[in-house]
């Protein structure tokens, strides 16, 4: 067996600590870990909103803290595509998308490809739609 590449997925916008969180995790797990920092295309179509920090701000920001070996632009919806370009063994997830139907579809579309997917526990208490919402009450109190 060769050595594994981990793949993180992540929009990575308002940068948190559940991030953080998730790359760490990565790191222990493999040998090589790749961040695929999603375009603010693709976010706007998979998530109906668009980062509030630009694409190649995240991209900085997610190489800089010192965890991952990579970065990638990710400008597909299909992982599979992201796997051809990049190569890795097992991509990483929240476990809010275990037993999911998004998330079944995601193990079977990389199963397919020889790509294991694992999930780690997702950080409730703080999310960039939570710190969104955060921010647009205060604003809406100082106005």
């Amino acid at each position: 067996m060769g050595p594994i590449i981990g793949y993180v997925p992540g929009v990575f916008d308002l940068f948190h600590i559940g991030h953080l969180n998730m790359l760490r995790q990565a790191r222990e797990r493999c040998d090589t870990l790749i961040a695929g920092v999603v375009s603010d295309e693709v976010c706007e179509t998979t998530k109906g909103i668009i980062p509030t920090v630009p694409l190649v701000e995240r991209l900085e920001i997610v190489e800089a803290i010192g965890i991952v070996d990579a970065v990638y632009a990710e400008r597909t919806t299909d992982k599979v595509d992201s796997w051809r370009e990049v190569g890795f063994t097992h991509l990483f997830k929240g476990d809010d998308w275990k037993g999911t139907e998004k998330g079944d579809a995601l193990e079977k579309k990389m199963a397919s490809v020889g790509v294991e997917v694992i999930y780690f526990p997702y950080t409730l208490q703080t999310s960039s739609t939570a710190l969104r919402k955060a921010i647009a009450r205060e604003g809406a109190q100082v106005s």
